[in-house]
């Protein structure tokens, strides 16, 4: 197990260049115009130093005639980019199922999984999809106290930790959480750092154990180990850990964490032992455009702002009631320069407005936006290119090829480590809470098409497979409700031979006449 000393530099310095992209990606993310100014500054010095100080927000407005008459606005298409990524996998939910209840009644393992998405499972796997396109990953970790009947997961995010991988496989992690001073200093004194590490690594026999240290240290140091009753945010945990830290329950095999990568491969860490098995960004290689967007909407801005119509007026004329010089940023009227012979004199009043450069301005902005959408691998229908009509699944496809591919790629990423959490899960279930019945190993991920056909389309093509007689009835149902499980399309297939209890025309016959019945 990789350890971490008293008295390390911290944060590592083999995760600065690291920490300090997945900050800029943060800052982007969040869309803060002061968390953007003040990333791109503080990132000057370092390597591309010079192109930060050349970008919109890198620029230094000390100066007050430097500084734009309004605020900086920002256009929030990183967010959008992020929270698009998680809608594509989680928002129309993945189908949980147990292999065992194929057309059979719920098992407990199905049960219990089913208690796990009432209790908010999907809405942590979302959630944390959208940090994870952001920073290029996200930890899930399997989480369990004396407050739940049932273990939860709860997300990490990747500037938090510190990960060791072996070939491509996390062998360990350790969180940190920085924590407020309890004891805060008054004046002038030295600030004390509080840092909460969370170590989760197998052991000789490969299951997964938890330790818990608390150290007291500073801005640039970790300091010392403390005892966990030395803070309120961790003295709880003193009572549920061993003499080494550890805590001792839930020992059962693998991590209880899982490494959800957003993209692969790494572009950027390649050549970093600490970053290359780490995953992609949706926003890396993307910041100079998006300063570029953010400057083109700004200047655009501008332009309206001063399109506002304005008359230059003599000085004289520029006062207010008591006679006094006045000024208001929102004026229609300003004060003129001096000119010479009769021009002045003939032209008291001087009406001024600018025209705004539309066109330029979209012209360029959607350009920019195309590119940045391009660029992160998604198709520009999917951020609001309107269709007139209804398309089928493969005008869909057609028109959002680069969303559909990368939302595949993402899937096979995703559904194998979302299967090994829920194995955890399960397995920390029995352990812990003495859940009988459970089957980890049963356990079946599939995420859904969302290209599907539209109703009338479906309707149309199973009418049409109908009428051939090339498709059974279950199929047809399948193919109408592709949403639907397999016991609700048996249920939909029985019910459907009911309403049509006539399934052969040689079941039915004509009535017999009577023998007696005198033929006409």
């Amino acid at each position: 197990m990789a350890a971490i000393t008293a008295g390390a530099i911290w944060p590592p310095e083999n995760l600065a260049t690291i920490r300090r992209d997945m900050n800029e990606w943060e800052a982007w993310w969040v869309g803060d115009p002061a968390r953007l100014a003040a990333t791109t500054n503080t990132n000057t010095r370092s390597k591309g130093g010079l192109f930060r100080r050349l970008m919109f927000w890198g620029r230094h407005n000390n100066r007050p005639e430097d500084r734009p008459s309004r605020a900086d606005l920002h256009v929030p298409l990183a967010a959008d980019i992020c929270e698009t990524s998680a809608q594509l996998l989680y928002g129309k939910p993945p189908q949980l199922t147990v292999k065992s209840e194929d057309g059979n009644p719920p098992t407990p393992t199905g049960r219990r999984v089913n208690e796990y998405v009432e209790d908010g499972l999907l809405d942590q796997l979302v959630q944390g999809a959208e940090t994870g396109a952001a920073l290029g990953g996200r930890f899930h970790r399997v989480t369990w106290d004396n407050t739940h009947s049932r273990p939860f997961i709860t997300t990490v995010d990747a500037d938090q930790a510190i990960p060791y991988f072996s070939w491509g496989e996390l062998k360990q992690v350790i969180f940190c959480y920085d924590l407020e001073d309890p004891n805060p200093t008054i004046g002038s004194g030295p600030t004390t750092y509080w840092r909460h590490l969370e170590t989760h690594y197998l052991d000789e026999n490969g299951n997964g154990r938890i330790r818990h240290e608390l150290y007291e240290g500073t801005k640039t140091q970790l300091g010392s180990i403390r005892p966990l009753v030395d803070h309120p945010t961790t003295a709880p945990l003193a009572t549920q850990v061993d003499a080494d830290a550890t805590i001792t329950t839930g020992i059962t095999p693998g991590l209880c964490v899982t490494y959800f990568p957003n993209l692969t491969p790494q572009r950027r860490w390649r050549d970093l032992a600490a970053g290359r098995d780490l995953g992609r960004s949706d926003l890396d290689g993307l910041t100079g455009l998006l300063d570029a967007l953010d400057e083109t909407w700004n200047a655009w801005m501008r332009d309206v702002r001063l399109a506002k119509a304005r008359i230059i007026a003599r000085k004289d004329m520029l006062e207010d009631r008591d006679g006094n010089p006045t000024f208001d940023l929102d004026q229609e009227v300003f004060e003129g320069v001096e000119t010479l012979g009769s021009i002045g004199e003939s032209s008291p009043l001087q009406p001024v407005q600018f025209s705004i450069r539309f066109a330029e301005h979209a012209a360029t902005i959607d350009k920019l936006v195309a590119n940045i959408i391009r660029s992160a691998g998604y198709s520009p229908a999917t951020f609001g290119e309107q269709e007139v009509g209804v398309m089928t699944a493969t005008e869909v496809r057609a028109r959002e090829k680069a969303t559909l591919t990368t939302r595949d790629r993402k899937i096979r990423l995703e559904q194998p480590r979302l299967e090994d959490l829920l194995v955890k899960m399960l397995t920390i279930d029995a352990d812990v809470y003495g859940t009988k019945g459970l089957n980890p190993d049963e356990v079946d991920v599939a995420f859904p098409d969302i290209a599907i056909d539209s109703p009338e389309a479906a309707a149309s093509t199973a009418s049409t497979l109908a009428a051939a007689r090339i498709a059974s009835t279950e199929t047809l149902v399948a193919m109408v409700h592709p949403d639907w499980d397999a016991k609700a399309v048996a249920e939909e297939v029985e019910r459907i031979k009911q309403d049509s209890p006539l399934t052969s025309p040689d079941a039915w016959r004509p009535p017999q006449l009577e023998a007696d019945e005198p033929e006409e």
